[in-house]
């Protein structure tokens, strides 16, 4: 008999998508997944962090007949916000003025977010659905990263339906250059520290009595 139970990872796994793993041999272990559980619906804390820790974010969506469309953002740490565990809010920047996004939100609210995280090698999977608010000034205040050289133009809020982590094979390990400088930078300052106190020890052994 069919399962006719529904798990949060339906939102990707359709019945054809389940017929695939079937055919390909993956539908057992996937099935045991939703049985203990599935994917997860609310934003932990966990999840809460790595979002507001991002500086790049992909924001897929379809218009009304299917066709996709992936739209790179990005900002500053903190330019995404969680606003409530099934809430993620962003300032949507001037750019080039195609509004393809927008476009396809007012046909078709469902949308998903990828992140990734280079240097760790984690990707995350958000799917749920987005709207544009505009002329909430308010708002685009509270979630405008402050001194960010941008120039906010409307807001855009994801409720949260399931999200996922996937495996880390196959991610190439890339460093922000911010954390780089950083690491550099500390680096430079130990050295600085360390030939100092050299210097001062051998002044005090060259002062020693004989």
């Amino acid at each position: 008999m069919a399962d006719t139970r529904s798990f949060a990872s339906d939102v990707a796994f359709s019945k054809t998508v389940k017929a695939v793993q079937a055919r390909k041999g993956s539908r057992t272990a996937y099935a045991r997944m939703e049985a203990g559980g599935s994917w997860e619906q609310t934003i932990t804390d966990e999840l809460k962090h790595e979002i507001e820790s991002q500086t790049s974010v992909f924001l897929a969506t379809a218009s009304a007949d299917g066709q996709p469309y992936m739209q790179h953002r990005g900002g500053p740490p903190g330019f995404l916000r969680v606003l409530d565990e099934h809430t993620i809010g962003f300032v949507d920047y001037a750019g080039n003025r195609q509004y393809i996004s927008q476009g396809n939100l007012e046909e078709n609210p469902k949308a998903q977010l990828f992140l990734i995280d280079y240097a760790h090698q984690r990707r995350i999977k958000v799917w749920g659905t987005a709207r544009i608010v505009e002329g909430d000034e308010a708002l685009k205040r509270r979630l405008m990263p402050p001194g960010y050289r941008a120039r906010p133009e409307h807001v855009v809020l994801f409720t949260v339906t399931a999200w996922d982590v996937n495996c880390p094979q196959h991610i190439p390990q890339r460093i922000d250059a911010a954390a780089v400088r950083e690491a550099i930078e500390s680096r430079d300052r130990r050295i600085a520290a360390l030939l100092a106190e050299v210097e001062r020890l051998k002044r005090g052994a060259g002062s020693g009595a004989e």
